[in-house]
């Protein structure tokens, strides 16, 4: 139990990417006593409600339900802007009578910060990904803002923090480093790593509990080695993917293989399935790495983080967005090959598994990378963090 018991709020974003990765730290702090609200879509409210935290409902106007997402980096951003000009009343309605003592916030969670600015409360940012670093505006930002329809963006941005008080009304440091965050996952998967500010940012690894019950994964008894294949929540719609899958590891002598295709496949799409695989819509899949020996995966900021903790050699098979960089990160950390989708074959993949688990040094480094990323602390860290923010 905290010696003070405290009101913290946290304000997320519907992808599911974003929400895992703090679960856990949500849980823990119910456990330690405080009362916890949570606002976000009810679409995922029944993950943060097996917390123990309240869930405020607030709508989201993302794309997420259909994963209708548009090419155009600009008009990305101005989603999420629609999305916290439309959240600031809602979170006003529920927190103006009931502020929060401290409020955590999600990187896509604008509206969060600009309300704990206007109310002169203590914010925190938990990143479920890299975090900038000191030459990330020249870097990246820099690009971003010279893109056709970025100076229109921008102007409305910072017309919609006028309105909504809060106390940085710039628009290129409300959007750049936080004065204060959680980076959720480990430092080696960090960018630029040293040149991030550590007055600023705190790296605690990635933060799970211990598998709960119904969370576990059995171990065929005759499974000499087992491959863990999942391309995560939202890139699933991947049936030639699977199928190549199949055909490379299929009958592959001592191997179990666990498939994951997500809800965007159907299974009759795959044919006939070996009889070494295992085929489901979602698995416990830091249970299955726990016991795996190798893992195919869509270079997530989320995967890497359980495959590093669970200190498995990985094919990245990266599908958009940063899993590009992870991918390469993981590659240049020694405990990966990277295979693109348009370059997965039966033979590509089943070659790459070959030299992963024929390499003594990738071995090494994982269980390295596994000793490294276990001692960042977690949970635990994050939750004792955040107390200390509460004084």
């Amino acid at each position: 139990m905290s010696p003070r018991r405290a009101h913290i709020a946290m304000v997320g974003i519907p992808i599911v990417s974003h929400v895992l990765p703090s679960l856990e730290v949500i849980r823990e702090l119910v456990a330690r006593g405080h009362r916890v609200t949570y606002a976000n879509d009810p679409a995922v409210g029944d993950l943060i409600t097996a917390t123990g935290a309240e869930l405020v409902p607030c709508a989201s106007v993302l794309p997420v339900a259909d994963d209708d997402w548009p090419a155009d980096p600009v008009a990305v951003m101005n989603l999420f802007l629609d999305d916290a000009v439309q959240a600031l009343p809602r979170l006003r309605a529920a927190y103006d009578h009931d502020p929060a003592d401290l409020y955590l916030y999600d990187i896509g969670a604008y509206a969060a910060r600009a309300l704990a600015e206007a109310q002169g409360r203590p914010v925190l940012q938990l990143s479920p990904t890299f975090v900038a670093w000191k030459g990330y505006d020249e870097d990246v930002a820099a690009h971003l803002w010279r893109l056709p329809g970025a100076d229109a963006h921008r102007a409305r941005f910072a017309r919609w923090l006028g309105e909504a008080g809060a106390s940085t009304t710039d628009v290129d440091a409300f959007s750049g480093p936080p004065a204060r965050a959680l980076a959720l996952i480990p430092r080696v998967m960090q960018p630029h790593a040293d040149q991030v500010d550590t007055g600023a940012v705190t790296f605690v690894g990635p933060c799970y509990g211990r598998p709960g019950e119904g969370d576990g994964w059995t171990r065929p008894a005759a499974a000499e080695k087992v491959l863990l294949i999942s391309l995560g929540s939202a890139f699933t719609r991947r049936p030639e993917f699977y199928r190549q899958c199949l055909a490379a590891f299929g009958d592959l002598p001592g191997w179990h293989v666990v498939l994951q295709i997500g809800r965007h496949t159907d299974v009759r799409e795959l044919g006939d399935i070996p009889s070494n695989v295992e085929v489901h819509r979602w698995v416990p899949q830091r249970a299955i790495l726990e016991q795996a020996d190798a893992f195919v995966t869509h270079a997530g900021m989320g995967g890497c983080g359980e495959g590093l903790l669970a200190g498995v050699p990985m094919i990245a098979v990266p599908q958009a967005a940063e899993q590009f960089m992870n991918a390469d990160r993981l590659v240049e950390l020694g405990v990966a090959r990277r295979v693109d989708t348009a370059d997965a074959t039966a033979g590509t993949l089943r070659g790459a598994l070959r030299d992963l688990v024929a390499d003594p040094e990738v071995a090494r480094r994982s269980a390295r990378l596994r000793a490294a990323t276990r001692a960042e602390g977690g949970t635990p860290r994050a939750a004792d963090l955040i107390e200390h923010l509460l004084g």
